[in-house]
């Protein structure tokens, strides 16, 4: 049976979390980009199918699961490499962004980062752009500033994981990565804004200002400190908030939205992950105990 051929459909969005940025959902099939450069870093991943492309004097194949970087100012193009064609996810970065990032890895300040002509054959790296894509995307991007779903605190810092993986790995010019120093009065006092309100949307870049570090920092303290990264030890929080509701008979949903999840299902997948039963398993086991 033939492969399903992808059509000719794409989808710019931006996020406030990543001011000066734009992201990009597509798939292609027909078109053809004709040689073109960007301001941006151009960080794709391939999702499906295969992209060719002409890029430093060289033509480039890159299939799904690689990450094939290019670098501000340089000039490419885009085609199909197979018959289906191929899709993908894309980031265009600023080079302030990138370049800031590199400085916070190292501890100092840094040169831009240059990445390799060749295509990036990371799958965990691949898996984490994709990751941190998906995340942006499901806030609701778009050239508004909304963000009506989803959790930004989670979606920033897989985003900072995800490029900061992308410098250390493969990026030609960042200092050795320091260790951080234990702190923890900050961790606390990031507990204490991650607490304060389990409904309000959280970015990394807001957690982080309470402290006066940088989100990369902010994000690395707090999990060498607790094991889980900040969005994780909120929802894990959120949980334990949840037991005295359902012990008291209070209706899932409700629980849910009082507790901050984005719904119902959300709290229940997160739920189950924890205790092993869905919450309603749990409460009919557990009503009316202290």
């Amino acid at each position: 049976m033939d492969e399903p051929r992808f059509r000719d459909c794409a989808r710019y969005w931006r996020s406030p979390l990543v001011p000066g940025a734009e992201m990009l959902t597509a798939e292609y099939r027909e078109h053809e980009f004709s040689p073109h450069w960007h301001e941006a870093y151009a960080i794709p991943v391939i999702e499906a199918g295969a992209e060719s492309f002409a890029y430093q004097g060289a033509q480039h194949i890159a299939e799904a699961g690689t990450v094939p970087v290019i670098n501000p100012g340089e000039v490419h193009t885009g085609s199909r490499a197979m018959e289906v064609g191929w899709r993908y996810r894309v980031f265009y970065l600023p080079v302030d962004f990138m370049t800031e990032l590199a400085g916070d890895i190292a501890g100092a300040p840094q040169l831009a980062p240059w990445f390799p002509v060749d295509v990036i054959r990371d799958p965990d790296l691949a898996a984490r752009i994709a990751y941190a894509h998906r995340l942006l995307e499901g806030l609701g991007g778009s050239p508004g500033p909304a963000m009506p779903h989803g959790d930004p605190l989670a979606a920033e810092t897989a985003l900072i994981d995800a490029m900061s993986t992308l410098i250390v790995r493969h990026g030609q010019h960042h200092g050795d990565r320091r260790p951080t120093q234990a702190d923890p009065p900050r961790v606390a006092l990031m507990k204490e804004r991650l607490a304060a309100d389990l409904t309000a949307p959280l970015s990394l870049t807001e957690l982080a200002e309470q402290v006066g570090l940088s989100a990369f920092h902010a994000a690395r303290l707090f999990t060498q400190a607790t094991r889980m990264p900040p969005h994780a030890w909120r929802n894990q929080l959120r949980l334990q908030r949840a037991l005295g509701p359902l012990r008291e008979g209070v209706a899932v949903a409700d629980v849910a939205a009082d507790c901050g999840f984005t719904d119902q299902s959300h709290f229940t997948r997160h739920f189950r992950r924890m205790f092993g039963v869905p919450p309603g398993r749990w409460q009919a086991a557990n009503a009316g105990a202290r």
